[in-house]
C-alpha cells in the first residue's frame, strides 16, 4: 500500500505559526520542548530560525496538506557547536510528525525517509547529524531504521541527547539500496 506523495516547501514562521503552536504543544510533541508555547513564542522561535542562515524550518505536506515540520541546521554554527567534531558535508536535522485522529501504518517511517531523502538531494551532504532526547525510545527506533547509528550521549544546554550520524550509504543500505 503506497502512503501517498511529499512535498516540502518552506516554512513561512508567521502564515504557519498558528498550525505549528497546534503541534509542538501537543502532548505527543514532548520531546520537542514547546509544550508550553503560546502562539507568539512559536512565531518568535521561527522567525529567529529564518533569520539564521545556518538553520532551516520547512514544512512537509502529504498529497497537499500539512502533515510533519522539517528542520535542518549547520552543526558547526548551530545546535551542537563544540559538542562533537563535525566533519564536511554534515547537515543536522529535526523533525515532528503533526498529531492526528487518523494514524496511518508506517507514515512516521515514510515522513524520516521522505526527510533523509530530502537532505540527501543535496550532493554536499555526507553525512546527517540528530541529536534526540535520550529518553525518546520512539525517534531512536526511527532513526536506526532509515540507517543512523548511535555514537555516543552528549549533554546539551536543555537535554542529554543521544548522538547518531547517518551516511549516505546507510541511509541507502537501510532502504534496500546499493550507494
Amino acid at each position: 500500500m503506497s502512503i501517498g506523495t511529499f512535498t516540502i516547501r518552506p516554512l513561512e514562521p508567521l502564515q504557519d505559526a498558528e498550525l505549528l503552536h497546534g503541534w509542538v504543544t501537543h502532548p505527543k510533541a514532548a520531546f520537542w520542548m514547546m509544550q508550553d508555547a503560546r502562539l507568539q513564542d512559536v512565531e518568535r522561535e521561527y522567525m529567529r530560525i529564518a533569520a539564521d542562515e545556518h538553520h532551516h524550518a520547512y514544512l512537509g505536506l502529504h498529497g497537499g496538506e500539512p502533515a510533519f515540520l522539517m528542520e535542518k541546521y549547520d552543526p558547526r554554527y548551530v545546535e551542537l557547536v563544540g559538542l562533537y567534531d563535525p566533519e564536511p558535508g554534515d547537515v543536522g536535522m529535526h523533525f515532528l510528525v503533526a498529531p492526528t485522529d487518523r494514524p496511518i501504518h508506517g507514515f512516521t517511517k515514510a515522513v524520516i525517509t521522505a526527510v533523509m531523502d530530502e537532505l540527501f538531494a543535496d550532493p554536499q551532504t555526507r553525512r546527517v547529524v540528530v541529536e534526540p532526547d535520550v529518553g525518546n525510545k520512539a525517534v531512536h527506533a526511527l532513526n536506526e531504521a532509515v540507517g543512523f547509528v548511535p555514537v555516543r550521549e552528549i549533554d546539551k544546554p536543555e537535554k542529554r541527547a543521544l548522538l547518531s550520524f547517518c551516511t549516505r550509504a546507510q541511509f541507502l543500505a537501510a532502504r534496500g539500496a546499493t550507494a
